[in-house]
């Protein structure tokens, strides 16, 4: 079954002579006595000679009786079945959006008025194939294994971590004692203040020792207003830091504590500016170790490499250590950070102590120069 488009003048003409033909047909075959049956038919005489007009009002007006047997006569005309094949109807490829939109909306006025279901109707685009009907039945989602290759490739890159990591702790267990007071190492929590909460103010410092031993974990009274505790990041949140926490620090005796601990030590830790700067203290360049700042940690950007960016410690702590650390949905906690940056350096201390006091050697050999 298929239909013809017809454009809106084409329509309109195809109307009018329509309207011609019955308009000519009709003044020859209504007669004077149908008229008069009509015009009976259509006005009735009350007791006191009044004529009322009965118009298309009571002619239309049917009882429920009525209705329901034609619903139901139309139910036995056109019974519906779940195998009745659908009607496909071609639209014309060559017709625009607006114009395919309301070819398919008369469409289904046609097929209504017909009696038939909008759900009997399949349109079909001209020129292009038609679809392959649905299958009802539902695919079951394959289950996902790892691929043998990869649990290999997984495999070796841990064999290689544990060798490595094995090499440099026979080499760090080496270490006189005195060596290993000389490195601490420090990570601090923020919170945000200010109308929009992105300036960072100091809620949490912690501090460790070359063996990961705490030596100052305390949280910072803020005495300003917070707008923003970043606690799914920082995981400070608002009895920590209020002003009556007693256990809590100021930031000035903070600040006096871990300037403490730092003096004649080597800092170790990531991103270590924004520690030091939400701490409003300074450290001897010469004495700091960034790992967000060691080149053979960054990640070169750009086609032919560009600027060197530095990268997150969650990923290179896994790298290098094959540990998690800051996992999704868990809030931080700065002593495990400053442990990891500390278990990180020692990873390469050997090399970046040697790159340094080249450096040194180089600098002063040209000063002399």
């Amino acid at each position: 079954m298929t239909n013809v488009f017809y454009p809106k003048k084409a329509k309109a003409k195809m109307r009018a002579r329509r309207r011609k033909q019955i308009k000519a047909s009709g003044s020859d075959d209504i007669s004077g006595g149908d008229l008069h049956n009509e015009h009976e038919s259509t006005t009735t005489a009350d007791g006191d000679g009044n004529h009322n007009i009965q118009g298309k009002e009571n002619s239309r007006k049917r009882t429920a009786d009525q209705i329901s047997n034609d619903n139901h006569a139309s139910a036995h005309k056109n019974p519906k079945s779940d195998n009745e094949q659908p009607a496909k109807i071609t639209i014309p490829e060559n017709l625009t959006p607006k114009e395919s939109k309301k070819f398919r909306k008369d469409a289904r006025r046609k097929a209504r008025a017909q009696g038939q279901s909008e759900d009997q109707i399949k349109f079909i685009i001209e020129g292009q194939p038609e679809p392959e009907p649905e299958e009802n039945t539902k695919k079951k989602a394959k289950k996902s294994f790892p691929r043998i290759n990869d649990l290999l490739t997984q495999h070796a890159t841990q064999q290689k971590i544990d060798s490595k990591l094995a090499k440099q702790t026979s080499i760090n267990n080496s270490l006189p004692p005195s060596e290993k007071q000389k490195y601490i190492a420090i990570d601090c929590e923020m919170v945000g203040i200010g109308t929009d909460g992105k300036k960072s103010a100091l809620a949490r410092a912690s501090v460790t020792n070359w063996e990961g031993v705490v030596l100052l974990d305390t949280f910072v009274r803020v005495p300003e207003r917070v707008t923003d505790f970043r606690t799914h990041v920082s995981g400070v949140r608002p009895k920590n830091i209020h002003v009556r926490n007693e256990e809590a620090m100021d930031h000035e005796e903070c600040r006096l504590a871990v300037g403490k601990l730092l003096l004649d030590k080597i800092l170790v830790g990531h991103a270590l500016k924004n520690d030091l700067g939400v701490l409003m203290l300074s450290h001897p360049r010469g004495d700091v170790r960034d790992t967000a700042r060691y080149k053979p940690f960054m990640r070169a950007t750009g086609r032919s490499g560009g600027k060197l960016r530095p990268r997150k410690l969650r990923d290179l702590v896994y790298e290098q250590l094959g540990q998690r650390i800051q996992v999704e949905g868990e809030a931080h906690s700065s002593v495990d950070d400053a442990r990891a940056s500390m278990e990180l350096f020692q990873c390469v201390k050997g090399r970046w102590e040697k790159e340094l006091a080249a450096k040194v050697s180089g600098g002063s050999s040209r000063g002399k120069k």
